[in-house]
C-alpha cells in the first residue's frame, strides 16, 4: 500500500466506534522518510477538529521539547495508536487498539524508521511491554528488528505534572544522542 491508498483507507475507517463520534481522522503528519517517528496515544479534541495529531496544548510542548535537541516536524513523523479522539479523552480500549493497528503497522512500514519514539504509557504498552510502567521505564532503550524503542512521558502528562520535566529532558537527551549515532552509523 502507498501513503495516498494508506490516507484515503483510513479516511474511510469504520471499524470501531470511535467512527461515530470523530470529526476527523487524524492520520499523522511530518517526513514520511524520517528516521525517527514519534507514536501517541490517541486525538484529542483540538487534533480531531483540525484533523492533525499534536496540535493542542500536548503538541506545542512536544515542539518545543523537539527544538531542544534541534528536532522540528519536518524531520520527524508523528503518529498515534488510534486515529480517532476517544469520548472525554479516555484511554483507547483495547478493541480500538486493535482495530487501528494495521494502519500504524502500515505508516511504520512506509516510513521505515530507525527510531521509535512512544509517547507514553499506552503506546509504550503496545510497543515494548505490556506491563510497562512509565513512571519507572521511561528513558530506556530496547531494540525490535532493529528499530531503537524509547518511551518518553506523553507531553499532555507534563503539562498536568511539570515536576516530570527534568526526566523529560533526560530523554530527550538519550534520544539526540541515540539520533547522532544512529547519523555516524549510516555513514
Amino acid at each position: 500500500m502507498d501513503w495516498t491508498t494508506l490516507k484515503e483507507e483510513c479516511a474511510r475507517c469504520s471499524r470501531c466506534a470511535l467512527c461515530e463520534t470523530r470529526t476527523n481522522v487524524v492520520f499523522g503528519v511530518g517526513n514520511e522518510n524520517a528516521d525517527v517517528m514519534f507514536i501517541g496515544e490517541g486525538p484529542g479534541e483540538t487534533e480531531d477538529l483540525k484533523g492533525e495529531p499534536f496540535v493542542g496544548r500536548a503538541g506545542k510542548l512536544l515542539d518545543d521539547m523537539l527544538s531542544l535537541i534541534e528536532l522540528d516536524r519536518s524531520k520527524i513523523y508523528i503518529a498515534n495508536m488510534v486515529k480517532c479522539r476517544p469520548p472525554k479523552n479516555r484511554d483507547p480500549l483495547e478493541p480500538e487498539k486493535e482495530a487501528c493497528l494495521p494502519w500504524l503497522r502500515e505508516q511504520i512500514r512506509l516510513v521505515s524508521p530507525k527510531i521509535i519514539v512512544c509517547l507514553g504509557r499506552i503506546a509504550a504498552m503496545s510497543f515494548i511491554s505490556p506491563t510497562f510502567k512509565i513512571s519507572v521505564e521511561h528513558g530506556q532503550w530496547t531494540e525490535r528488528d532493529g528499530v531503537k524503542i524509547m518511551a518518553m512521558y506523553h507531553p499532555a502528562a507534563l503539562l498536568r505534572d511539570p515536576r516530570r520535566r527534568p526526566e523529560a529532558f533526560e530523554d530527550l537527551k538519550k534520544l539526540q544522542e541515540a539520533i547522532s549515532l544512529n547519523l555516524q552509523d549510516n555513514k
